[in-house]
């Protein structure tokens, strides 16, 4: 059976599903999920056996439409209050096919038979919401609303000063005097000690084993609400080394005396570098000691952080970088980082065109309809080009589809990818759908803009064969080929 017939067949309750490949935490949001684009996202995700929320504006409709087991939030992206935290707990990919709706000004049948048809065959108006409401000011919100849930590409900043931007954390010594010991050590701000000659904190101090001593630390307050890095897969410091071995030690709980998740790194004298330590490397540690039964690392609650420069490892083992005296760590950031390959974490419904009505010297009678009419739909491509404008600049990774006139055929046409928003043609939603779908998975697509059509003409319908039907697409073949930083907008931009 080819998967645009199954995908037809698919009903509530949902089938038996494969094993997720993404992990059993990571939920799928789907925006827009009633709509001709999104309802089939839904499915194949179902299919696939990656667990999905959809966020509707109507339950009654979301319901009949997917089923009464669906994992639903309700809320509505021009409405931003509507959009509660809660909603995205455990949220970490986001397919958005929201999109203003278009209509005939004459009506429509009660299941949009003349929308289904495509802008092409009828005269168009816009239906509710206008196209800066859905298309602008729905797109800020939704990303506002994401955003930490699902990571940026260049991680988030914990502590530390980059450029024009700090974070600040108050540091406190914790030294081996609190069992006897005589080391000491403190966590300063040097303004200038930084590689680019701005400010930067420096862990420093005298360590000594006099005394049975032989550690010093220095830790942060307990943060006023849990740090939520679980879109991320580890820290990165930013340092300059000493040729010594530390400690990050990070706990997920405010107590005091408890275990701290801890990752050991070895610094190169006199160079400033970058040290990963990732999450599923961490060791739980108590009072040097491994807790074999600790509760696993829990990223979405972090408490506080705590460096340490100590005489021992883990569980009786000498830490080989270790000697008395002075020791000096300048550290000027701790960020979390996504590893690679990084793949998108936002995928984007728009449409081709979006940078056609301002451009000079196009011949408007061979565009289509939304092109011509851009100022009587409320501008409505303008908007969806500032839509995609807010994700390119969000610092989430992404991928944006443009694609062709949507139409209600099957999946399995060859397809033609471009980028530049110069083409025109049609493509059916489902395998639009498949093809965001795809794009979670594929680094190749992260960060880019492309459109999207297949190769049959408008004039010759589309069939599949159920005997025969087409194989399934490897879609990076397509990924592959695209470039970043083409938009179309190029063209509209005058060289300086």
């Amino acid at each position: 059976m080819g998967l645009h017939l199954l995908l037809r067949n698919l009903s509530s309750p949902a089938p038996e599903y494969s094993k997720n490949k993404m992990g059993n935490s990571d939920i799928v949001l789907v925006a827009g999920a009633t709509g001709g684009v999104g309802r089939r996202v839904v499915d194949i995700l179902r299919m696939k056996g990656i667990p999905v929320r959809v966020l509707v504006r109507n339950e009654e409709k979301a319901r009949r439409m997917l089923g009464p087991d669906i994992d639903m939030v309700i809320g509505d992206i021009t409405k931003e209050g509507t959009l509660k935290p809660e909603y995205f707990k455990g949220v970490k990919k986001v397919i958005n096919a929201v999109s203003v709706i278009v209509g005939p000004k004459e009506g429509d049948t009660p299941d949009r038979a003349k929308y289904s048809q495509g802008i092409k065959f009828f005269e168009p108006e816009i239906k509710g919401d206008s196209p800066e409401m859905v298309e602008y000011n729905g797109m800020k919100s939704l990303i506002n609303a994401v955003k930490g849930s699902v990571g940026l590409q260049n991680g988030k900043l914990v502590y530390g000063f980059e450029g024009n931007v700090s974070r600040t954390l108050d540091w406190g010594a914790l030294d081996d005097v609190v069992m006897g010991g005589v080391s000491e050590s403190t966590f300063q701000i040097d303004p200038n000690g930084s590689e680019n000659g701005g400010p930067t904190g420096v862990f420093k101090g005298v360590v000594s084993t006099a005394n049975n001593g032989g550690f010093t630390s220095a830790r942060t307050r307990n943060f006023p609400l849990p740090e939520d890095l679980s879109a991320y897969d580890g820290l990165e410091l930013r340092l300059k080394g000493d040729g010594r071995r530390y400690k990050l030690i990070i706990r997920t709980s405010p107590d005091w005396d408890t275990v701290g998740y801890t990752g050991s790194f070895d610094t190169i004298e006199g160079q400033w570098q970058s040290v990963r330590l990732p999450f599923s490397s961490l060791r739980p540690i108590f009072r040097a000691r491994t807790v074999s039964d600790a509760a696993p690392f829990n990223p979405s609650k972090i408490i506080s952080l705590q460096l340490m420069f100590s005489k021992f490892e883990y569980d009786g083992k000498l830490n080989p970088t270790f000697v008395e005296g002075a020791f000096q760590l300048p550290l000027s950031s701790i960020r979390s980082y996504i590893k690679d390959p990084i793949t998108p974490r936002f995928v984007h419904v728009s449409s081709a065109g979006v940078t056609r009505p301002d451009r000079p010297g196009l011949d408007l009678s061979r565009q289509p309809p939304a092109v011509r009419l851009n100022k009587e739909l409320g501008f409505i491509l303008t908007f969806k080009l500032k839509g995609e404008d807010l994700i390119r600049e969000s610092g989430i990774p992404y991928t944006i589809v443009r694609p062709c006139a949507l139409t209600e055929e099957p999946a399995g046409a060859d397809l033609i990818f471009e980028q530049g928003d110069n083409i025109t043609g049609k493509i059916s939603r489902e395998e639009v759908a498949l093809i965001c779908v795809a794009a979670l998975e594929s680094p190749y697509g992260s960060g880019k803009t492309f459109e999207v059509k297949s190769v049959i003409p408008f004039s010759e319908p589309f069939t599949v064969d159920p005997e025969n039907p087409p194989p399934e697409k490897d879609y990076n073949v397509y990924f592959k080929t695209l470039k970043d930083g083409i938009t179309g907008k190029e063209i509209l931009e005058p060289v300086s």
